[in-house]
């Protein structure tokens, strides 16, 4: 932690001479089925900035932020949930926009990424918007949309950011039929392809909102269960009433309240 602490300090100190540029690299064939011994091949590594990533309220990377802890209860009660189910694939979504779905995607796969014996793989499904890659400052490159368009491999879209049992599929670009995109063939064989290479392996899915486009209840019934993420102040009570009708063939793990004034505050 205090080694953690010092790189960000520096970073700090050093930001106003250049900012912080993630490091790709690439390490040698993907994972290996051993958690306690994973080293990524061929699968791209991107070391990321944890001032780019404080700036959009990615708090689950270093833990420094007493906020992280509402995270880490949050992977307890889904992880016991879809364990309890023999569930492995997660979709999370929100009503409307600027719930910060995208962000509580984000910091649950790295808190879950965390646990040692819990492989996580975050894809970003949100077609028309997606923010995954965004939010925690990746490079420029290959990505999904250039996947499902025959252009790269998913060895050459897959990307390790530095959490050694966190795989990122991330889209640079919008599809405008996004819809129809999320239900082809070749997708649904890619969704098959990723949950079933390891079984060790949890999906997290970032979906669109349920009310502004057909996107997520078109994507639904590929995965086992979804989480709800709606926002203090933003998400009215006929909003969450809506989307929980349109979400009752779901598995819903429940509803979780984003942006609560409630102040946080550290155990010690």
């Amino acid at each position: 932690m205090e080694r953690i602490k010092e790189a960000i300090e520096k970073a700090k100190a050093t930001r106003g001479e250049k900012k912080g540029t993630p490091q790709e690299s690439r390490a040698e064939v993907d994972i290996t089925t051993d958690v306690d011994k994973i080293t990524y091949r061929q699968t791209k590594v991107v070391a990321l900035d944890p001032l780019h990533l404080e700036e959009h309220r990615i708090i689950s990377y270093t833990k420094n932020d007493p906020r992280s802890m509402s995270f880490d209860m949050l992977r307890t009660q889904v992880l016991r949930k879809m364990q309890e189910n023999k569930w492995r694939t997660l979709a999370i979504t929100s009503p409307t926009p600027d719930c910060g779905k995208t962000v509580v995607s984000i910091n649950l796969a790295l808190s879950i990424a965390q646990q040692t014996e819990q492989t996580v793989l975050l894809a970003d499904f949100d077609l028309r918007k997606p923010k995954v890659a965004q939010y925690l400052g990746l490079p420029n490159g290959l990505s999904l949309v250039d996947y499902l368009e025959g252009e790269a491999s998913l060895v050459d879209v897959f990307v390790n950011p530095g959490l050694p049992r966190l795989t990122l599929l991330p889209n640079q670009s919008a599809i405008k039929n996004a819809s129809e995109t999320l239900t082809t063939t070749r997708m649904k064989a890619l969704v098959s392809d990723i949950r079933d290479r390891y079984e060790s392996r949890m999906i997290i899915f970032d979906l669109p909102p349920v009310l502004t486009t057909d996107d997520a209840i078109a994507f639904l019934p590929q995965v086992d269960c979804a989480l709800m993420v709606v926002a203090n102040g933003a998400s009215t009570t006929s909003d969450v009433k809506e989307a929980s009708r349109l979400l009752q063939q779901t598995n819903l793990l429940g509803v979780m309240l984003n942006k609560s004034e409630e102040e946080a505050r550290g155990y010690y």
